[in-house]
C-alpha cells in the first residue's frame, strides 16, 4: 500500500513517516473489516490506504498536508457510531459534523506528537474540516479522492438498500462536487449493473 512517500517532497521524511504509522496503527484497531482480495482487513485501514492511494493517482506531486490529510480523514470512525444519534436527518447531519471534529481533534494530537509545528496541523486540519472547499486546491483533491472511493468501493453494496431515485440523488451530490479530473477519472471505473445507468442518469440531472 501506498505511503505517498516522495523523495525530496517531504520537510522531514523520518516524521512523515511515523506519523502515517501512527495513523494506521490507530485504524487497524476498528473492529469491523471489509474484504480486500477476499481477505477481512480493519475498515478504517483500510479506506485510509484506498484514499492515500486515489490522492496519489490523482496528484502525484500531492503537498505533505494533503497526503498526511487523506491518511486521517476518517481515523477511528468507529468511536462514534450512527446509532448514538437519532435515526433522522438533523440526527445524520449532527453525526457528520460531531465526526469531522472528531477526526481533525485525533489527527492533530498525532501530528503535534510526532513533532509536527502548530500550522501545518492547522492546515490538515482544515482539510479534514473541508473548511476551504472548494477554493482550496488541495481540498478539491482530496473531495475527488473521497467520491472517487465512494463510487469505487461503496456504492455497490449502497446501491442493494437502496431506493433508486435516493441512490441517483446520492450519486448527483457527488458528481456536483467532483473536478473536471475526478469525473473523467469516474467514468473510467468499472462499476457493475446498475451503476452505470444510475451514473448516467445522476449526470444527466446534475
Amino acid at each position: 500500500m501506498t505511503h505517498l512517500t516522495h523523495p525530496g517532497s517531504l520537510s522531514d521524511p523520518a516524521r512523515f513517516e511515523a506519523a502515517i504509522l501512527r495513523f494506521d496503527a490507530e485504524n487497524a484497531a476498528d473492529p469491523n473489516s471489509d474484504l480486500e482480495d477476499g481477505i477481512p482487513q480493519p475498515r478504517e485501514l483500510l479506506y485510509a490506504r484506498r484514499l492515500t492511494e486515489w490522492v496519489v493517482r490523482l496528484r502525484p506531486d500531492a503537498s505533505e498536508k494533503l497526503r498526511l490529510a487523506a491518511r486521517c480523514q476518517h481515523i477511528c470512525r468507529w468511536a462514534i457510531p450512527r446509532s448514538d444519534y437519532p435515526m433522522d436527518r438533523p440526527g445524520y447531519l449532527k453525526w457528520r459534523a460531531d465526526l469531522k471534529k472528531f477526526h481533525a481533534q485525533k489527527a492533530g494530537e498525532i501530528l503535534r506528537e510526532t513533532g509536527y509545528d502548530e500550522a501545518l496541523v492547522e492546515e490538515v486540519q482544515a482539510l479534514n474540516l473541508k473548511k476551504h472547499f472548494p477554493r482550496d486546491a488541495d481540498s478539491r483533491v482530496l473531495e475527488d479522492a473521497l467520491c472517487l472511493m465512494f463510487l469505487e468501493f461503496q456504492c455497490a453494496e449502497l446501491a442493494t438498500r437502496t431506493d433508486e431515485e435516493k441512490m441517483v440523488n446520492a450519486l448527483r451530490k457527488s458528481w456536483n462536487k467532483m473536478s473536471e479530473q475526478g469525473r473523467a477519472e469516474a467514468l473510467k471505473l468499472p462499476l457493475a449493473p446498475p451503476l452505470p445507468e444510475l451514473v448516467q442518469r445522476a449526470i444527466a440531472g446534475a
